[in-house]
Order: C-alpha cells, then sequence, then structure tokens
C-alpha cells in the first residue's frame, strides 16, 4: 500500500486531495499547520499531523512520524492581492517564506529517502497564474512562478534516480477558503489610483458565470500527476486554467 504526505489539508484542495486519495485505498498523511483530525473521515490509512511548513523543526518532526512515503504533495500555501507598489515588504517575506521555500524545504527533508530508494513523486500545487499574468497579484504570482522553476529544474536532476516532479496549476476556485483568505491580504485596494482597477478585478473573480476551477479538479490532477507516469510536467486543474494552457499552446 502507497502512503501520501500532503500539506495544507485544513480546507480546500488540500483536504480534497487527502479525502480523494484515502477514497482509492492509499495511506494518507495528512497535515496542516493547525490541527483538525475531525475533518477527515475516520481511517486507519489516515495520519493527521501538524506541520508549519515554514518552521525547520516542525518539518523534521513531521518526517520523522511519518515514515517512508511515495509521494508528497507541496498544496500549503495562501494568496496575498495588491498593487505592485504598495504591496508590504512583509506581506511578499510571508508568500515567499510559505509558498516557495516551504515548499522547496519540504522537498529536500523528502527527498533523501526518495534518491535511496530510486523511486518516489513530487507534485508541487501552484497556481494558472502563473501561465497568465493578473493584475494585482505580482507578489503572490512571483512566489509560485519560483516554484515552476524551482520544479522543472529538480525534475531534470531527479530523473536519474527515478524519482518524478509534477506541477498542478489551478484555476479560479470560488468554492475554497482561499479567496477569503487572500481577503486577509489584500492591501492598496482603496487608493485612488488603483481603486478602479481593484474594483474590476474583484467584479471578475467573483464572476461566478464564467470557468472555473473545483477542489475536484484539483485531487484529479493531484492523483494524475502521483499515479500516472505518462503524465505531462505541468498539468492544468480546472475549465479556466485548461483555457488558459491551450491559449499558451
Amino acid at each position: 500500500m502507497q502512503t501520501v504526505l500532503i500539506t495544507g489539508c485544513s480546507s480546500g484542495f488540500g483536504l480534497e486531495i487527502a479525502r480523494y486519495f484515502l477514497a482509492r485505498d492509499w495511506q494518507v498523511v495528512a497535515t496542516m499547520r493547525s490541527l483538525r483530525a475531525d475533518i477527515l473521515p475516520p481511517s486507519e490509512r489516515l495520519r493527521v499531523l501538524a506541520l508549519d511548513v515554514t518552521n525547520p523543526e516542525s518539518i523534521r518532526k513531521a518526517i520523522e512520524l511519518t515514515g517512508p512515503i511515495d509521494v508528497l504533495v507541496n498544496n500549503a500555501g495562501f494568496g496575498a492581492a495588491s498593487p505592485a507598489e504598495l504591496v508590504p515588504l512583509a506581506t511578499v517575506r510571508e508568500l515567499f517564506e510559505t509558498n516557495t521555500f516551504g515548499t522547496i524545504a519540504l522537498t529536500q527533508a523528502v527527498l533523501p529517502q526518495f534518491r535511496q530508494r530510486k523511486a518516489g513523486v513530487v507534485v508541487n500545487v501552484t497556481s494558472s497564474v502563473t501561465l497568465k499574468a493578473l493584475p494585482l497579484l505580482a507578489a503572490y504570482r512571483a512566489s509560485k512562478v519560483a516554484v515552476n522553476a524551482f520544479t522543472e529544474s529538480m525534475a531534470l536532476e531527479l530523473a536519474q534516480f527515478g524519482i518524478r516532479a509534477h506541477l498542478v496549476l489551478p484555476g479560479r476556485a470560488p468554492d475554497t477558503r482561499f479567496g477569503e483568505n487572500a481577503r486577509a491580504h489584500i492591501h492598496g485596494f482603496d487608493h485612488e489610483a488603483y481603486a478602479d482597477l481593484a474594483r474590476t478585478v474583484i467584479a471578475r473573480l467573483e464572476d461566478t458565470s464564467s470557468p472555473t476551477t473545483h477542489a475536484q479538479d484539483v485531487a484529479e490532477a493531484v492523483w494524475r500527476a502521483a499515479t500516472d507516469p505518462s503524465s505531462p510536467m505541468r498539468i492544468p486543474a480546472g475549465a479556466d486554467a485548461e483555457a488558459w494552457a491551450a491559449e499558451l499552446r
């Protein structure tokens, strides 16, 4: 029986990914910064662990408690919206600490066991905004583009060991808490120079008549990356993400 470790499982994509793998008889290690063990169905194949990807000691403990795994899914992250001119540098650092450095740190912690066994899969969940620039998301996009670049180069290094690395690129997901959490990191939307643009962007993001991404789409894309060796490096997840990816072909 194979084991997957997933970060950011308290809600949204991570929670759905954990449910998806559990339903397919995998051993699942669902991690989150603040433990919420009751959000997943009880199962002898499930472990719920506390993990703060920005804390080296938390990473060490989680890996020690987990033991050998077959697939790592780096999903933990958060969004922030602000004009590039006005985004606080503290927010930029927080974005990179979680979205970028957290992903890199956990990957580095897992790769030695993959390399020794000459097997394993790393799936990094980033964003479709890495495919198409959107206003007011410069810092967030930069943190995710950095993960894309890291993953693509890493994949070339790891192929010799039989290890695969993939990117899953979700689109806009109004039915998750991602947007709600991102609102806590909004800056500068009331600035006179950017207020009109902010209203336009908000209206576009809240438009549910256009194609969007559902958590199930992301779970299916992660499953494909984890279980299908022929899957591409980049897998868009959701109708909107797939449409953007098609524009680039």
